[in-house]
């Protein structure tokens, strides 16, 4: 079924049996505000136990988003929210807590497992991590996967892998927020 704009609506099936919501949909977000917004409702709708994946090469946004998530999380603006690179892990409270992990500088899944950072994914806030392929063969299923592309200015695409856990959690983001549903992106 697709939307006024001619956009695939998420979780609707696209007639060949496969729901969007269990492959990818994209999302373009035209200013540093939608990308905020969507960030905010993320963490509004977060879940304990829930990890997010951020991917996406330097620049591309990854702090910036998990800023926003932290805010829909009500983490105090006292703790602000910082890239974890050097530290690896850092942790905030908020109506759930955060976990935000950034594994650029760990080499592999057996690092972060000797770490013991592999036991967060299931402790009872919200786990986003950047730099995720360091951790490839031991993130959970239910993970929600973005990739965030910078195309150039203020605006990002961002390409979400969704779990069914997600499915009815980004629809009611998308319904509250018609501007942020799936959409092509302008041409450049």
């Amino acid at each position: 079924m697709e939307s006024e704009t001619g956009c695939q609506l998420p979780g609707m099936d696209k007639g060949d049996g496969v729901s969007d919501m269990g492959g990818q949909i994209s999302i373009y977000l035209k200013n540093l505000e939608e990308t905020r917004l969507f960030g905010c409702e993320l963490g509004k709708l977060a879940l304990p136990g829930d990890v997010i994946c951020l991917d996406g090469d330097l620049g591309a946004g990854k702090t910036t988003l998990t800023q926003a998530i932290a805010q829909g999380l009500q983490v105090p603006d006292s703790e602000y929210v910082t890239s974890p690179s050097f530290a690896v892990l850092h942790q905030y409270p908020g109506r759930i807590p955060l976990y935000h992990m950034d594994f650029y500088r760990l080499h592999d899944a057996a690092e972060i497992l000797d770490l013991g950072l592999d036991e967060y994914f299931s402790l009872s806030g919200l786990t986003v991590i950047e730099w995720p392929i360091r951790a490839a063969g031991i993130l959970p299923a239910h993970r929600l996967d973005l990739t965030l592309e910078n195309p150039g200015d203020d605006s990002r695409i961002i390409r979400c892998t969704c779990p069914p856990e997600w499915e009815a959690r980004l629809a009611v983001l998308f319904s509250q927020h018609p501007g942020l549903l799936p959409a092509s992106t302008p041409e450049h």
